[in-house]
């Protein structure tokens, strides 16, 4: 069962969370979000939350814990973890971390196709991006320092949060860090010269290349 899954950051969100008691829907995308989660979960299309639980149970991952009836809401469906969620997400977990996955990103494709770009052109949205990066970081160091990562203050009771739930912001950061210091280089490149490309020319070499085929 776990095998067949098709895993997404979203499912995995959904298995964590119901690990500590059940929950429905609604209290899910709240939690997430509530807890700074939806910064590498996509939960903010609800009906995209609601596909993930239906596969999930389908799959047996999830069952149907109970019905909520309150009159001041709809009728809310519970929804608790299953030994084979339970199972599923200990394999998700141990894949993702132990094993670098090539997940296909815009940018790197789009830098593979810079040269339909004029030099200048892609200076100017690098640039861009670069600043960016820039209010990115400011944003993820703020919340690193007032430990806000996973919800408001006086939700957390006003006490320092423990590193592990701040450690996918600390990874954000660091890799935020980490394009920014390639785009300046990048940046600093076309600058002086040493980085250019010339249209006409890598169209011979297109050219060359098809004509080898």
């Amino acid at each position: 069962m776990t095998s067949t899954f098709r895993r997404s950051p979203l499912a995995l969100a959904v298995l964590g969370l119901l690990e500590a008691a059940p929950l429905h829907p609604y209290g899910i995308q709240r939690l997430i979000k509530q807890w700074g989660k939806d910064q590498v979960v996509n939960v903010g299309q609800r009906a995209g939350l609601y596909r993930t639980i239906a596969r999930l149970e389908d799959a047996g991952l999830i069952a149907v814990g109970s019905t909520e009836r309150d009159e001041r809401y709809p009728e809310r469906t519970t929804y608790r973890l299953t030994d084979a969620g339970r199972a599923a997400a200990r394999q998700w977990m141990a894949e993702i971390l132990s094993t670098p996955r090539n997940e296909y990103p815009e940018f790197p494709a789009a830098l593979s196709f810079l040269p339909v770009l004029t030099p200048q052109a892609a200076h100017d949205l690098l640039e861009q991006r670069r600043d960016r990066l820039a209010r990115r970081i400011a944003e993820l160091d703020a919340e690193l320092d007032a430990g806000l990562g996973a919800g408001p203050a006086d939700e957390a009771e006003g006490h320092a949060l423990p590193r592990v739930a701040l450690v996918e912001c600390e990874y954000l950061r660091a890799v935020t860090q980490a394009e920014l210091a390639w785009v300046n280089g990048i940046l600093a490149a076309l600058d002086d010269g040493s980085f250019t490309w010339n249209r006409e020319e890598l169209d011979r070499i297109v050219a060359t290349a098809r004509d080898n085929t």
